[in-house]
């Protein structure tokens, strides 16, 4: 296939929708079932706990049925949200249509997320803010059986079969059953597109400093983001421009065109139904007349042969920190699911600063904190999510630094009118005590505190 035709698809999918000029936000949030019996997630409970959902929000529709009956999602057409389960039955999302102001997001979301608590506590099982399930040793990890996340856990477990590439693979293919994350999509018109994605990579470095969450206590207490070595060594990473930051400033949508098609594809779905080969570079993938792949077929994997076509495009899934996606959005998708009743403040952050791209490029520009001294953004982001930060930034100056971005965010939001610098709050909390969620864990568990009592603390909601 000609190349141009790929560029084509490619332009049309992912640059053209951010022709239109629009304004909301929508917000993902992933968050962990729990069994407080110190078992595994009993399914048959979730079942019920999703059709006394569905019987109590009648708005909500069937939106996805597993191989084995069972509802795995399901959808109001009037607002857009969604109430599925993400990879596995132990990880419930709460996926909020688009709307104008964070306020109408947070309702709808502590109302969901309260009654399906709720329900499930009458079970023993809860939920709670954490980005990876502190009980992920009870589960069973086992995906959901539909066509999507039968193939994506497929692809995770194929680690063995990549024996010419330069990189270690971890061994939790089934870390997306266990890990959560918080993810927010706002409209960004063309011609902001690239000075977006350049402006926020190099903020990344804070961002785990202000949001990390997801610590692998039983194998690591030093990490307070592992989620991000979860994603990088895992078959995902075998391109690394398919994962992680952008550690390169693009100086226009050409740019932006090239790293596009620089990403790895890894499945496509013939007559409904997925199937996988090994990852490979995009156009690459288009230049071959057949490639061997494979596809679940009662019950088992069989090889099958496809021609590739220029449509294919639609099911190229990168999982950078900040995606572009076929809606004409901005996803970022870095952080950690936070404690519940902070979940806001990942929006709102990101809101903020969506209208102050100057004043943030500048702040960054500026920088001696952690910037001019020889690392880049995702160097910087790995050294951050360290309990103990280097010895060479001074941890007074970078809280500072990390405080005039988020009153930056709230000077965005005061803009607004609307009063959503409220949900700010939790991250001065953060700067002035020289913590993030992630790291009051180990602290926690390393002065002797209960595990169960951090997962009640991060499961509670504080309406506003």
């Amino acid at each position: 296939m000609n190349d141009d035709v790929v560029r084509n698809k490619l332009y049309n999918e992912f640059i053209k929708p951010t022709t239109q000029k629009k304004n909301f936000i929508g917000v993902e949030i992933e968050i962990p079932i729990i069994n407080l019996d110190k078992r595994a997630v009993d399914f048959d409970i979730v079942h019920k706990v999703t059709e006394r959902f569905q019987n109590e929000y009648l708005d909500f529709k069937t939106d996805g049925i597993d191989f084995d009956g069972n509802v795995f999602s399901l959808k109001n057409p009037k607002t857009d949200d969604i109430v599925c389960y993400d990879c596995s039955y132990n990880n419930i999302e709460f996926a909020m249509g688009k709307e104008k102001d964070l306020f109408s997001i947070n309702g709808r979301f502590s109302d969901y997320y309260s009654f399906v608590k709720e329900s499930l506590e009458e079970y023993n099982h809860t939920l709670t803010g954490m980005g990876i399930n502190p009980y992920r040793k009870y589960n069973l990890n086992y995906p959901i059986p539909s066509e999507r996340y039968l193939m994506l856990y497929h692809h995770l477990k194929s680690a063995g079969s990549y024996t010419d590439v330069p990189m270690y693979f971890h061994k939790y293919p089934e870390y997306g059953m266990f890990s959560s994350a918080s993810q927010v999509q706002l409209d960004v018109y063309k011609d902001d597109l690239v000075k977006t994605i350049n402006v926020f990579s190099k903020i990344e470095p804070i961002k785990a400093l202000l949001f990390s969450n997801s610590v692998f206590y039983e194998e690591n207490r030093n990490i307070t983001c592992f989620r991000d070595s979860l994603w990088e060594y895992s078959t995902h990473g075998v391109n690394p421009h398919n994962i992680g930051g952008y550690d390169v400033d693009f100086k226009d949508i050409d740019d932006l065109q090239a790293y596009l098609e620089s990403l790895n594809i890894y499945c496509v779905m013939r007559d409904g139904a997925y199937i996988n080969f090994p990852s490979m570079n995009l156009l690459d993938y288009f230049k071959q007349e057949y490639v061997r792949g494979e596809i679940y077929c009662n019950g088992e994997y069989r090889n099958i042969d496809i021609r590739p076509c220029v449509d294919d495009i639609k099911y190229l899934r990168p999982f950078k920190f900040i995606n572009l996606t076929f809606r004409g959005t901005v996803e970022f998708r870095s952080i950690c699911t936070q404690p519940i009743r902070d979940s806001m403040c990942v929006a709102a952050f990101h809101l903020g600063l969506k209208d102050k791209l100057d004043e943030l490029e500048y702040i960054i520009d500026n920088d001696d904190v952690i910037y001019h001294k020889g690392y880049t953004a995702g160097e910087l982001r790995k050294l951050l999510v360290q309990y103990e930060i280097p010895s060479f930034i001074d941890k007074k100056d970078i809280c500072n630094l990390s405080k005039d971005i988020v009153d930056l965010a709230r000077d965005g939001l005061k803009e607004r009118g609307i009063g959503e610098e409220i949900f700010l709050k939790a991250l001065y909390d953060r700067i002035k005590k020289h913590t993030n969620p992630g790291k009051e864990i180990i602290t926690s568990l390393n002065n002797g505190i209960k595990l169960e009592n951090i997962i009640e603390d991060y499961g509670k909601l504080d309406l506003y």
